[in-house]
């Protein structure tokens, strides 16, 4: 952009899983937002640029359609029961193929490297999903090192997640990678994200 701003983009669909999509918001919007310095903006993308129901039904705003996005430095496509239709819908699967091409670091959550996967984005290189769908998605491309045990798994210019809450972790690491350990401390205590589970 004209300005130096670095656009990370979180993609949006119809029964998309919801803290798949707004955990992340939640790290990059703060981090972004508390510190414009650093050079980067997030912002959602949707088909047409509409809002969508999630997967529990709650209805998220897009900023922009997948055709009028800025040009984004990291793409983040979430996971759901929306991917299903997604897998089958070539249209879809160009597109998230074509992003390789001018997108520096794809990046998924949840059984969004189902799509990543379909697209043969993922052929001979680690990666995770939902604990749910690791078989899944070693079917899609047995090339794939599926990572059962893993958060996440960065491999260079792709990094996928575990299942949903896992985005938050991901995009931790996202503000760790694009800008310092310190910065990505200070968001975690800016959103008090210190999981300690109660059972």
């Amino acid at each position: 952009m004209a300005d130096g701003t670095r656009h990370i983009g979180i993609l949006l669909f119809d029964d998309v899983e919801e803290l798949d999509a707004v955990g992340p918001w939640e790290v990059l919007a703060f981090w972004t937002r508390t510190f414009p310095a650093d050079g980067f903006e997030v912002t959602t993308l949707s088909p047409d640029g509409g809002p969508v129901t999630a997967a529990k039904g709650l209805v998220i705003g897009a900023r922009h359609s997948m055709r009028d996005v800025p040009p984004l430095d990291v793409l983040i496509h979430p996971g759901g029961i929306g991917t299903r239709p997604l897998l089958a819908d070539p249209e879809h699967v160009a597109w998230v193929r074509s992003q390789r091409t001018s997108v520096p670091l794809m990046t998924s959550v949840c059984t969004g490297s189902l799509v990543y996967a379909a697209a043969g984005l993922l052929a001979g290189r680690p990666a995770t999903t939902h604990w749910a769908s690791l078989d899944y998605l070693a079917e899609l491309d047995p090339t794939i090192e599926v990572r059962r045990d893993d958060r996440y798994v960065d491999d260079g210019d792709l990094v996928t997640s575990a299942g949903v809450s896992a985005g938050i972790d991901m995009a931790l690491h996202l503000v760790d990678r694009l800008a310092s350990t310190d910065r990505a401390r200070a968001v975690r205590r800016g959103i008090q994200y210190d999981p300690q589970p109660p059972v």
